[in-house]
């Protein structure tokens, strides 16, 4: 058991920066696309980060024809004239590995930021990646498609930020049943006046009646997937703050195939003396020997030392 350190920004590295006549790397010489469509070389060192890697990105040039820039196993990188692209599209795009080097399947959430040269992030793209196996290696590409009415020109992409949990544990995609017949997923949150709300949604999608009395089981857990102590996780919305949605006591409740459930994380990320404490995974059961499902909410406690979870309550259509 122990006590989860600040995460650092992913952003920080894996950044691949390229240049509209070529490509860039911060302290590397670098040259360009001649008007001849000739190619460049550019020496790379591309960081992974927690095992994904961008191995390829493609940046339109100033003429109409797109450049692709490719990272090949000696480190050299080479930019190439390549086809235009369909109408409205930015011709933006980037290959990728992920490299599982555990012991166990792992489902990776991997963020990619599309910026400009001066690190104003213009768009991002969440991107799943289910079930690489272990020591195994999944490929894939990532677009930015059209840029939004007025965006800068996007010069950069980068792994922003990843996270993973057993494949076994990984909520279910949109419109996938799992085995259990029940979907369980955690929304993106809200936020006001410093008091946080994340939405856990139950959906039954199998084929008989799910019944629930009471709340969520939940295992808060570090960058590494470790238990985190120190956390009291408290029963009702009220026990943070009045008014969440989530304040009355647990009532018995019967979801019939295709209906939801709700329930939610509340918390105030208020930062007096002490460290603050980051929770980026939280694994949850719907109720008692349910199976586990790791969602990814990222709870900022600040120094609060305390976490609400709301009773199930149906869902409201």
């Amino acid at each position: 058991m122990r006590r989860p350190t600040p995460l650092i920004p992913a952003a920080l590295a894996a950044a691949l920066l390229l240049t509209a006549c070529g490509s860039e790397r911060a302290g590397t010489q670098h040259g360009g696309v001649g008007a001849d469509g000739s190619t460049s070389l550019t020496q790379v060192a591309q960081p992974a980060v927690d095992g994904v890697r961008i191995t390829s990105v493609t940046i339109p040039s100033t003429s109409a024809s797109p450049s692709a820039t490719a990272a090949s196993p000696d480190g050299i990188v080479r930019a190439e004239r390549l086809p235009t692209g369909l109408t409205g599209d930015s011709g933006v795009s980037a290959a990728y590995e992920v490299t599982n080097s555990g012991a166990q399947a792992m489902t990776y959430t991997v963020l990619f930021e599309f910026t400009t040269s001066a690190g104003e992030v213009m768009s991002n793209q969440h991107v799943t990646v289910a079930s690489v196996g272990a020591g195994r290696t999944v490929k894939g590409t990532v677009r930015l498609g059209a840029p939004a009415p007025g965006a800068s020109t996007v010069t950069t992409v980068k792994v922003g930020q990843v996270t993973k949990v057993p494949a076994a544990e990984a909520p279910a995609a949109r419109g996938v049943c799992p085995p259990s017949g029940i979907r369980l997923t955690a929304d993106d949150g809200d936020a006001a006046m410093g008091l946080r709300v994340v939405g856990l949604h139950l959906e039954n999608c199998g084929n008989t009646d799910y019944t629930l009395n009471g709340y969520p089981e939940l295992t808060l857990l570090d960058e590494g997937r470790e238990p985190v102590d120190g956390i009291r996780i408290l029963h009702g919305g009220d026990s943070i703050s009045t008014g969440t949605g989530y304040d009355d006591p647990p009532a018995p409740l019967t979801l019939k195939p295709g209906e939801t459930a709700v329930s939610g994380l509340i918390w105030r990320n208020t930062t007096q003396a002490g460290t603050a404490v980051n929770v980026p995974y939280v694994r949850v059961r719907a109720k008692s020997g349910a199976a586990p499902v790791t969602v990814t909410p990222h709870l900022d406690l600040g120094t609060t030392g305390k976490l609400g979870v709301g009773a199930w309550k149906r869902a409201e259509r």
